[in-house]
């Protein structure tokens, strides 16, 4: 019987796990750390190939958030569900601004970032950025441009973003009355043609990987190592906290059995963490939701799609303490105002308002550009995204059906006995073609 393509031989096997760009990265990652410890500051010769790495992903975030938000909100339909629709939100929005109270609180008092100490200048232009202090009437004011031109050549994003949701609501107001979607069309090819090109940089990603960490590793030695731990650590400590809280808040609410819990999200657990992805694990979780937790097909149809793109507590959580590094390892000064700027951006690239494929790179791209924060420490972060994208996924999943045992309970329509395990119910298929495009963004957020 001839092998097939997903058997093969254990060296086959090997291979192809080889060549996936999570691994790749990885092997980058460890062989430029090893590197740059070898020869220490000769390692610097081979900063600029990180460098132009790190600029084909920047020169690509302008166009590729303001086609996204746009996008976003020129598509709204305006459809909801009420009550339930409300009861969605609310929690959601709730649990993603403890996920970044909870990342802020953290990385204050772990100081993952503290380690990374650069020798070399940063980059002026960012650092005057991030230093700048200024009264909280100014900070609103600079939220809006009087030139939006010159803050896409600045690459400041706030006012980028503002325009681009006035810009997108007015488009939705106009295609409303007219019908005509030609200019929403047309920046949706916008954006999926800068995801492509994004797509042919992150080819290189493993050469620019190892690029930057070897420059890094031979310009903080040791630190290097110790300051990716803890960036680690504080993200787990993190999913732990909120999990806990989850855990503690459904009890309270719903007054079941917080002990049976584990046994019921074990399932979607190990998918999540074994494929690090929301969009593969949620037909597992919607069936899990019903047949195991005793939540009415309505409410788990509605909140765990709506969950998809909007419930990523681990990618809030994840998010501002990526701000709260950069700034750590940069020694830049957070202001409340950026702290606070920080919350939001990492709140609303999860909650959809500002949606920013790609991966993580783009993401923390956007994040240091946004807040004005030193960039050097980015290709670490990248580095070890795979362990981090485990802790994200299993966060956001498992914060989803939680959610929804909250709302379900809003709304009398968990079945006690179906989560004592006294009755059993059968739950119904779902289009999976029709969940595309969440899917998509849920991936997005892992």
């Amino acid at each position: 019987m001839p092998l097939t393509e997903s058997a093969g031989t254990p060296a086959q096997r090997f291979g192809r796990a080889l060549r996936h760009p999570a691994a790749l990265i990885g092997i980058a990652a460890i062989a430029g750390i090893v590197f740059g410890l070898a020869v220490g500051d000769w390692a610097a010769n081979l900063k600029f190939v990180g460098d132009m790495f790190i600029r084909l992903i920047q020169m690509s975030i302008v166009p590729l958030v303001m086609a996204s938000v746009i996008v976003a909100t020129g598509s709204l339909t305006g459809t909801g569900m009420g009550k339930l629709a409300g009861r969605t939100f609310s929690w959601m929005i709730g649990f993603s601004v403890i996920a970044a109270v909870v990342a802020w609180g953290l990385s204050a008092l772990i100081q993952p970032g503290a380690g990374m100490v650069f020798e070399g200048e940063l980059d002026p232009a960012l650092q005057e950025s991030a230093s700048q202090a200024t009264g909280w009437q100014d900070t609103i004011l600079g939220f809006v441009s009087t030139n939006i031109f010159s803050a896409m050549s600045t690459a400041t994003m706030v006012p980028i973003i503002l325009f681009s949701l006035l810009f997108g609501l007015a488009l939705n107001s106009y295609i409303a009355k007219t019908g005509n979607r030609l200019v929403l069309d047309l920046l949706d090819q916008v954006q999926q043609i800068v995801l492509t090109m994004i797509r042919f940089v992150m080819y290189i990603a493993p050469i620019g990987v190892f690029c930057l960490l070897a420059a890094l590793a031979g310009d903080v030695g040791f630190a290097v190592v110790t300051s990716a731990v803890a960036y680690l650590g504080t993200t787990l400590i993190g999913v732990v906290i909120i999990t806990l809280l989850f855990v503690v808040v459904v009890t309270v609410r719903t007054r079941l059995s917080p002990w049976r819990l584990p046994a019921k999200l074990a399932e979607q657990t190990v998918v999540a963490v074994t494929t690090t992805s929301s969009a593969v694990t949620f037909p597992t979780v919607l069936r899990n939701a019903v047949e195991k937790v005793g939540i009415s097909q309505r409410v788990a149809n509605f909140t765990l799609s709506v969950g998809l793109t909007m419930g990523s507590y681990g990618a809030v959580l994840n998010y501002m303490i990526v701000v709260m590094f950069l700034a750590q390892a940069g020694r830049v000064d957070l202001t409340i105002g950026q702290v606070v700027l920080g919350m939001a951006l990492a709140i609303l690239l999860n909650m959809g308002t500002i949606t920013v494929p790609g991966g993580f790179p783009v993401v923390a791209m956007f994040l240091a550009t946004s807040v004005g924060l030193p960039i050097e420490a980015i290709g670490l972060l990248i580095a070890v995204d795979w362990f981090t994208g485990i802790f994200r996924t299993f966060l956001n999943v498992n914060g989803d059906t939680m959610v929804a045992m909250l709302v379900a309970q809003s709304t009398d329509e968990i079945d006690r006995d179906v989560y004592n395990g006294t009755a059993v119910v059968s739950a119904t298929e779902i289009d999976e073609v029709a969940y595309r495009e969440r899917f998509a963004k849920a991936d997005a957020a892992d």
